[in-house]
């Protein structure tokens, strides 16, 4: 499994942490999406919509 976040292109905007809270997380200091569980992707099921949902494409989701 490929998870990455793009923190070049990465905005903050926290829709990642809203789809799939148990697997991205804001760092508010930061202005950029973190990941605090790459394994979640497994059970939580919502990496990918995650990743979909990105307005500036910088998750990358490869099961």
């Amino acid at each position: 499994m490929i998870l990455e976040i793009d923190v070049e292109r990465c905005i903050g905007c926290g829709r990642c942490e809203e789809i799939c809270p148990t697997v991205f997380h804001v760092d508010e200091e930061l202005g950029q999406s973190t990941i605090v569980d790459a394994d979640g992707c497994e059970y939580a099921g919502c990496c990918e919509a995650a990743a979909e949902n990105c307005p500036v494409e910088a998750i990358t989701y490869e099961p």
